[in-house]
C-alpha cells in the first residue's frame, strides 16, 4: 500500500471544541449558518455574515489539535508512502498539527478573498464590511469560504488522487454532504479499499469494506499505529 487519500469532516474538529453546523448550541444558537452561508445574505448584510465568521475564527484560535489530528500528521511524516488529507473543515487545526499535504475542499477561515477581482490573502482575525481589497480597492472583501451554491475547490485533483490511492478513509463526516459524500462509492468504483472512521455508521455504509467506529481521537490513533506496523 503506497498511497492513501483521507476525507475529514466535523466530526475530527469537533473534539477539538469546534461545533458542527448541527449543533443546537454554543456558538450556533445566535446563528442559522444556511441563512447566512451563501453569496445573498453577503449582498444583503455583509456586516452580519463577517460577525459569524470572526465567531467562528476566534473559536478556531482557541482550539488545539487534538490527538486525531496528530495521528494523521504522524502518518504523513512516518508513512513510506503518499499521504494526502483531503478536508471539509475550514479550521487549520491539520496543519497547526504538522499535516503538509492537504487540500481544503471548502475554503478556509483564515484566508480572505475579494468577491470583485478574486484576489486571496491571510484573513484578519476580525473582518469588517468596510474591509477594501489590497488588490482592487473594493469593499467587497469576504471569507474565502465555499458557501452553498458555490463549487468546492481542488474537485480535478481531488478526483484524480482517489482514482489513484489504495486506500481512501473518511474520518469524522456523517456522509450527507455531497459533493464528499460519494467520494466513497467513486472510490469502489475504480476497486480502492474503502475505511470509515466516525462515532456511528455513516450515510452510504455500504460504500465502505470496513469501519471503525468511537471518538475520532481514540480510533485514529489506533489506526495509524496498525498502518504503521504493517508498513
Amino acid at each position: 500500500m503506497g498511497y492513501i487519500v483521507i476525507l475529514s469532516g466535523a466530526g475530527i474538529s469537533a473534539e477539538s471544541g469546534l461545533g458542527t453546523f448541527r449543533d443546537k448550541g454554543g456558538m450556533w444558537a445566535k446563528f442559522n449558518p444556511a441563512d447566512l452561508a451563501n453569496p445573498r445574505a453577503f449582498a444583503k448584510d455583509p456586516a452580519r455574515v463577517h460577525e459569524f465568521y470572526n465567531l467562528r475564527r476566534t473559536a478556531c484560535v482557541a482550539a488545539e489539535p487534538n490527538a486525531a489530528h496528530l495521528a494523521l500528521a504522524r502518518l504523513e511524516r512516518d508513512f513510506s508512502g503518499k499521504v494526502l488529507i483531503v478536508t471539509q473543515n475550514v479550521d487549520d487545526l491539520h496543519q497547526r498539527a504538522g499535516s503538509v499535504d492537504v487540500l481544503q475542499m471548502h475554503g478556509a477561515l483564515f484566508r480572505a478573498k475579494c468577491a470583485g477581482c478574486g484576489e486571496k490573502w491571510q484573513a484578519a482575525l476580525i473582518m469588517t464590511a468596510d474591509d477594501t481589497c489590497p488588490s482592487c480597492g473594493a469593499k467587497a472583501c469576504r471569507p474565502d469560504i465555499v458557501w452553498f451554491g458555490e463549487s468546492p475547490y481542488h474537485m480535478a485533483e481531488i478526483r484524480a488522487a482517489i482514482a489513484a490511492c489504495d486506500l481512501f478513509v473518511v474520518i469524522g463526516s456523517s456522509g450527507t454532504v455531497y459533493p464528499a459524500a460519494g467520494f466513497a462509492a467513486v472510490a469502489q468504483e475504480h476497486g480502492i479499499r474503502t475505511l470509515s472512521i466516525n462515532l456511528d455508521h455513516p450515510a452510504g455504509a455500504s460504500s465502505f469494506d470496513e469501519m471503525m467506529t468511537g471518538p475520532a481521537s481514540r480510533m485514529v490513533p489506533r489506526w495509524v499505529e496498525q498502518v504503521l506496523g504493517a508498513a
